[in-house]
């Protein structure tokens, strides 16, 4: 795993000679965030030894570096999913290519199903904590002592102190922001009714497909993090519904204006 990590930071290393501080992961939908970037290099995740290629429809796929907010920063435009059928190894490898690279922050972005009745579409919600009961935790196995400890606390897996940042710009610039507890599946299937109500039951106000996996190995390494939902559909609402990808993104570009703005506002604070 280390080697793996090594040639892929030696590589990127090779191209772009900076010292990024913030690691940025976007969701589906997210893509045209890199747009307030001031981009000085990309490099397809194909081009990197032992990168996966990301295959969902929203992911671009490639590694932006470059300045956000007055900070060097590095973009993943596109993330992996365990249900496009990589390991749980090959979903966190990039995470742990950016904290080797310099990265110290970490700020995610995910389209998530919305399921508290105060959310509706379109809504930002800051993640608070998580419950990870239902994808493979990333740590599994021998555990690597140069990337972390063998139990990390994840008492406070989202910085309390970027969320009241957060929270302060939103309030001056007039953006709703919501906050709650994110669920992370396995999908690629969208919840069943009765799924959406017991993940409800059990603390979530919003579920996805990625995200914790991340945080868990972003922690593990000492990494801090914030990250935001964009609320792009509504799995517990009276009328019947269907969710489509499609859907998702539309509703995720259309929120994209006030990530972009909090991330931004947020980077320029660290």
């Amino acid at each position: 795993m280390v080697n793996k990590i090594e040639a892929a930071v030696t590589f990127i290393r090779s191209i772009y000679s900076d010292n990024p501080t913030v690691g940025i992961v976007l969701g589906s939908g997210l893509g045209s965030f890199t747009a307030q970037m001031k981009v000085e290099k990309e490099i397809a995740y194909g081009d990197i030894p032992h990168f996966p290629v990301s295959t969902v429809e929203g992911h671009s796929g490639k590694l932006i570096f470059g300045e956000l907010g007055g900070k060097k920063v590095i973009a993943m435009a596109g993330r992996f999913h365990y249900y496009e059928g990589y390991s749980v190894e090959e979903v966190v490898f990039p995470i742990r290519v950016m904290k080797f690279l310099g990265i110290q922050t970490l700020l995610l972005s995910n389209a998530a199903g919305g399921m508290n009745i105060d959310f509706e579409v379109g809504d930002l919600m800051l993640i608070k904590d998580h419950i990870s009961l239902f994808t493979p935790n990333p740590l599994i196995g021998k555990n690597l002592d140069e990337l972390g400890p063998r139990f990390p606390d994840m008492s406070e897996p989202y910085s309390k102190k970027l969320i009241a940042a957060a929270k302060s710009i939103a309030k001056a610039k007039g953006i709703d922001l919501k906050e709650g507890v994110y669920c992370g599946v396995t999908g690629p299937t969208f919840e069943t009714r009765a799924e959406y109500k017991f993940l409800h039951t059990i603390g979530a106000d919003a579920v996805g497909m990625s995200t914790v996996q991340e945080v868990i190995v972003a922690v593990h390494m000492g990494m801090t993090v914030f990250a935001i939902s964009v609320i792009t559909d509504l799995g517990i609402r009276e009328e019947e519904n269907i969710i489509t990808h499609a859907e998702v993104l539309e509703a995720a570009s259309k929120a994209e204006p006030k990530l972009t703005y909090l991330f931004k506002e947020l980077i320029a604070q660290l």
